[in-house]
Parts: structure tokens; sequence; C-alpha cells
């Protein structure tokens, strides 16, 4: 007979809607500060919208973005700045490119969220160029710690 030695799992607290309106303001903050109209989407670990802002200055498909660039980061519990160069022609993500010779999807803008090492939510920033995005994302995660 073996014996196993089960291993303590500690609860982590699960991304709230406060977290969630947080990360938004946080985000907002960081684009308004920049001068960049942009909309804001924010998922829990499940995928499901905790938090949205969309600004009506943005580029009508900002808040389209943001939630896609949200769900890309938790599916792949990646920053989505890191897989742009996975998805151009040649790369291993590659998808039908857009006008501007990037997929929409997968452009930087979108970070998960982790609480004690584990993976409870992401945020997604659209409306900016996608450096720019990415750092509103990145204030908004650091501004939840």
């Amino acid at each position: 007979m073996s014996s196993s030695t089960a291993t303590a799992r500690t609860a982590v607290a699960p991304l709230t809607t406060a977290d969630a309106e947080g990360l938004v303001a946080a985000a907002t903050a960081a684009a308004g500060a920049a001068g960049v109209a942009v909309s804001v989407s924010v998922l829990d670990a499940g995928g499901h919208l905790l938090a949205f802002r969309r600004d009506d200055r943005a580029v009508l498909i900002s808040g389209e973005t943001s939630t896609r660039k949200a769900f890309t980061a938790l599916q792949l519990n990646a920053p989505t700045a890191d897989l742009v160069d996975a998805v151009q022609p040649g790369g291993p993500f590659h998808t039908l490119p857009t006008a501007l010779d990037r997929p929409l999807l997968f452009i930087a803008g979108g970070l998960p969220v982790h609480r004690d090492g584990r993976l409870v939510g992401a945020v997604g920033v659209g409306g900016g160029a996608p450096a720019q995005d990415h750092g509103f994302a990145a204030a908004a995660v650091a501004a939840l710690a």
C-alpha cells in the first residue's frame, strides 16, 4: 500500500467587483494622464465580465477590443504584448492579418491578474497605440497590488 501526502492549498481571494472597478479606474486615469481615450474591460478567472468602461471619444471598436484582449490574456495567462510576434505571418499563432498588418485580437493591452501567484482575472485596454494600451493595463495591475 502506498501513502500519499496531501499538499495544503491556501484559498486565494477572487477578483471582486470592487477590485475590477479599481482596475478600470486606474487604467482610465493612466490613459487620461496621457491624453488618450480608452475602453477598459475586466474579467474574473472564469471569463465573466466584472467591469467595463467605454469612452465615447475612443475608437468605436475599442470596447470589443478591450474585452478580447482581456480574454486572450486570461486564456493564455500571458500579457498580450508577448504574443504579438507569435501571431505574425509564420508565427505559431498566425491568423489573418488586419489592414494594419497585425492581428486585431492579440495586440498589446491585455494582462492577466494574479493574486498570491494564482490567476484571478484579466484586464484589457483598447483605444490607444498597442504600447500605450499595455502601459495603461500595467498601471492598473500595479495599482491593484
